[in-house]
């Protein structure tokens, strides 16, 4: 009986846990969107019809549109998400830089896996609405969360193809790598988490059969690139010219 109650109480934990929290969503959009510089919101919709704010900073001479996904928790325009969108418009690139579903603001990580069908709706989404601006090759820079998120979109049957993938201090390993159609840059700092540090050698593995893949720690740099977006920003648009060109 002890043994039911228990599994029963892990079960409404994780079932508390299982819906996104719109509310929050609400309250980012409201806070942000007034204070944009660089690009206009955009509001894309689910199948569902349920509707979620992007940030949209075209550019005319663009060579590819690059999608930007935040990590856990956060919003379209949060730490280095808004250097990376904004200077990535400035040279040479259209960004979209896209909510994804939050928690609570006390959730872990590891109470974000429900999230992610709907994680990956939103980023297909993403990628063609950008097709449908014109862009004949698009790509997707995501950070932390955000590209374990990626990682699930890039794994579900029928996503609408990418270019290039730069997936930014993503912990643990990659899941189902042999759905990767696109070449992959692991990009993380020197001084990033023990999550992301411990299994770099097997992510490594994972994308080596991946044309046009490869690793890259950028030194002294933490988990947030805090201090080093100039050298974040480098790393992440020599790979994109590459991939891209």
């Amino acid at each position: 009986m002890r043994k039911l109650i228990i599994l029963l109480l892990a079960a409404l934990s994780l079932n508390a846990w299982a819906q996104a929290d719109y509310a929050r969503e609400q309250r980012w959009a409201a806070e942000i969107t007034p204070a944009i510089l660089v690009g206009d919101p955009v509001q894309l919709a689910l199948p569902s019809g349920r509707k979620f704010l992007a940030i949209h900073a075209p550019n005319a001479k663009a060579q590819a549109g690059v999608v930007v996904v935040h990590g856990l928790g956060v919003h379209p325009d949060w730490g280095l998400i808004n250097p990376l969108r904004s200077n990535l418009a400035e040279q040479g690139y259209a960004t979209l830089s896209v909510q994804m579903p939050v928690l609570a603001a006390e959730a872990r990580g590891d109470q974000y896996p429900p999230l992610f069908p709907e994680a990956a709706e939103r980023i297909a989404a993403a990628v063609t609405f950008m097709r449908g601006k014109g862009h004949k090759k698009v790509a997707i820079v995501a950070h932390s969360l955000g590209a374990r998120m990626t990682n699930v979109f890039l794994n579900t049957a029928g996503t609408p193809a990418i270019d290039a993938f730069v997936a930014i201090g993503i912990s643990g390993d990659y899941t189902k790598p042999e759905t990767f159609r696109a070449p992959v840059l692991d990009l993380m700092g020197e001084k990033d988490l023990p999550a992301v540090l411990d299994n770099a050698a097997k992510r490594a593995e994972a994308i080596r059969k991946v044309r046009g893949s490869g690793q890259v720690s950028v030194a002294g740099a933490d988990h947030f690139f805090n201090g080093m977006e100039r050298e974040l920003l480098q790393q992440v648009k020599l790979f994109l010219d590459r991939a891209t060109r």
